[in-house]
């Protein structure tokens, strides 16, 4: 084999789909917390999650088998350090959460394939977006999920082409409970910002703010972002929010960040723009959503198609893609 070749894929392995499910169902059954907690016997697991015996020691045996949990005698178990971990993930997991829309979701894949349009309704009777507003718990789990409980603490160590010694306010678009924005002030103790997210996400932003110890320079906006934006910022943070989106809705959020930027302010996008030659391949927001990520070469017209230039782009010290642009 040369140098840089790739070994040959296992097929088979890539076929299963027995082992992703159980590991779901047993998170789901919180069948590590049980054995954590002093169960061992496959009688005992069955009884505490009212399951079926032996369908749930099938399922055991299947994750043991393959190094999740170990089966210590016949129908008794024990954790080892893979089904540590999974104890520690069973809420992302959780089919009965939001962890089971995520997972049914990519049952809708061909459709999607077929018509680059999202299949989530059908399967779950409307979009993901009024799923989660009809869903107050799903909704929380999503906003706690995007914050520092699920994808960890922001890197606000950002690189502007100006620096940041004119910014004085940031709004930021989209920003879920106010992770980003937190640490952004945290940073830059000279700065006001204002966080704009749905009514019921911003409400849940007071405690990050007081755990940053910024609260008195950061006021929210509760209101969709296809709707007009609190104008006349310095800058304008759209992070992870143009993926969620296909082609049209982001020209349309990036067209109501030029309409509020102008005249002088700037648009900084993170998430959803790549460089050139970036391989592409599909990710969870396509499915659920039909959201796009877009080379830096198909981003440029459709920020102009908004108002906006593109002004400067670079990767990150932190591995991010920056890209900032200003009002036409």
């Amino acid at each position: 084999m040369r140098s840089g070749d790739r070994r040959p894929a296992d097929l088979e392995s890539l076929l299963d789909l027995a082992t992703p499910w159980c590991l779901r169902v047993v998170a789901t059954l919180r069948i590590a917390d049980h054995i954590g907690g002093g169960l061992a016997r496959i009688d005992e697991l069955a009884t505490a999650t009212g399951c079926d015996a032996g369908a749930l020691h099938d399922v055991l045996a299947h994750l043991a088998a393959r190094g999740v949990f170990t089966e210590d005698s016949h129908g008794r178990f024990s954790l080892n350090t893979a089904a540590e971990e999974l104890r520690a993930r069973s809420a992302d997991l959780d089919l009965d959460g939001l962890g089971g829309r995520f997972a049914q979701a990519w049952t809708t894949l061909l459709a999607f394939v077929r018509t680059g349009e999202p299949g989530y309704d059908a399967v779950f009777g409307r979009p993901f977006w009024e799923d989660l507003e009809a869903n107050p718990a799903l909704a929380a789990a999503f906003d706690e999920m995007m914050g520092p409980a699920g994808h960890g603490t922001p890197d606000a160590a950002l690189t502007l082409a100006d620096e940041w010694d004119e910014i004085r306010t940031v709004v930021d678009v989209g920003g879920g409970t106010g992770a980003m924005l937190a640490q952004l002030l945290r940073r830059h103790t000279e700065i006001r910002g204002t966080l704009v997210d749905l009514p019921g996400t911003v409400a849940r932003a007071a405690s990050v703010f007081e755990e940053a110890g910024v609260a008195d320079r950061a006021t929210t906006v509760g209101q969709s972002f296809f709707d007009p934006l609190p104008a006349g910022a310095d800058l304008y943070l759209l992070r992870k929010v143009l993926n969620d989106w296909p082609d049209r809705e982001t020209v349309a959020i990036l067209h109501r960040c030029a309409e509020a930027a102008r005249p002088d302010g700037r648009v900084v996008i993170l998430g959803g723009v790549t460089p050139k030659g970036v391989p592409r391949g599909i990710t969870i927001e396509m499915v659920l959503l039909g959201g796009r990520t877009n080379t830096i070469t198909e981003f440029r017209s459709m920020a102009a198609e908004a108002g906006l230039s593109i002004v400067a782009s670079a990767r990150q010290a932190n591995g991010q893609f920056l890209v900032e642009c200003q009002p036409i």
